[in-house]
C-alpha cells in the first residue's frame, strides 16, 4: 500500500471540492464492486482501520462500508490515477457489497479472471455440502490421494487429446484437467490466485 502521507500530498482535493471519487475493485477477481466518495478525514481512517470509509456527501458525515449489513471491505491496496483526482482501492469483501444483496453494484460478468474467481468460490462451497448429488462432495470425501490421481488422469487424457489433434476433445479435457486441479488446491488450503502470482513472478 502506497504511504499514506504520499497519497494525501498527491491527491487534487480543490478539483471536487475537498471529495475524491474512489473506485473499489475486488483484489483476487478484479470485479468493479462500487463507486464512493472520500474526503481527507475518510481516507484517514480507512487508513487506521483498514476498512473502506467513504463520506456520504448527502448525509455529510462519514461512514463505513458494512457498518448495517457487516459486509465490510477490508483494504488490500490504495492507489491513485495519473491526474490524482480518483482512488482505486484493492479490497477483499466481506459478503455482498451492492445493498441489492449483489456481490457488486455493476453487471458486468464476462470477465475470464472473475469467471475463475467465481468457479473456486462454487468448488470451495462444495467441500462440507454434504450433498449426495454433488461430484465435487464425493470427490473432497475421498480424500487427497484420489484427488491428485483425478489430476494425473485428466493430465494423461488432455496430452492424449492433443496427440490426436483432437480441438473439441482437447478442450473439454483441459477443462476437466483445469478443474481438478482446483479442486486439489482448495484440499490444500490453496487458491489459483497463488499460481497467477507465482507464474507473474517467474516473468521476471
Amino acid at each position: 500500500m502506497l504511504n499514506k502521507n504520499k497519497i494525501l500530498s498527491k491527491l487534487d482535493w480543490e478539483k471536487n471540492n475537498g471529495i475524491i471519487p474512489t473506485i473499489i475493485q475486488d483484489y483476487l477477481s478484479n470485479e468493479v464492486l462500487m463507486h464512493g466518495y472520500m474526503n481527507q478525514e475518510s481516507l484517514l481512517k480507512t487508513y487506521k482501520k483498514g476498512l473502506v470509509t467513504f463520506y456520504s456527501r448527502s448525509k455529510k458525515r462519514l461512514w463505513v462500508k458494512g457498518e448495517i449489513s457487516g459486509n465490510f471491505l477490508r483494504v488490500i491496496k490504495i492507489t491513485t490515477d495519473c491526474d490524482n483526482d480518483t482512488l482505486l482501492i484493492l479490497v477483499e469483501p466481506t459478503g455482498n457489497t451492492c445493498h441489492l444483496d449483489k456481490n457488486s453494484c455493476f453487471s458486468l460478468k464476462n470477465n475470464y479472471l472473475y469467471f475463475l474467481f467465481e468457479l473456486e468460490r462454487i468448488i470451495e462451497s462444495r467441500k462440507n455440502n454434504n450433498s449426495k448429488n454433488s461430484y465435487t462432495y464425493a470427490l473432497y470425501k475421498s480424500g487427497t490421494q484420489r484427488i491428485a490421481q483425478k489430476v494425473g488422469e485428466e493430465a494423461i487424457e488432455t496430452i492424449l487429446a492433443a496427440m490426436k489433434k483432437d480441438v473439441n476433445e482437447l478442450i473439454n479435457e483441459s477443462s476437466d484437467l483445469i478443474y481438478h486441479l482446483i479442486v486439489l488446491l482448495h484440499d490444500q488450503n490453496l487458491n489459483f490466485n497463488l499460481i497467477l502470482e507465482n507464474l507473474k513472478q517467474r516473468k521476471k
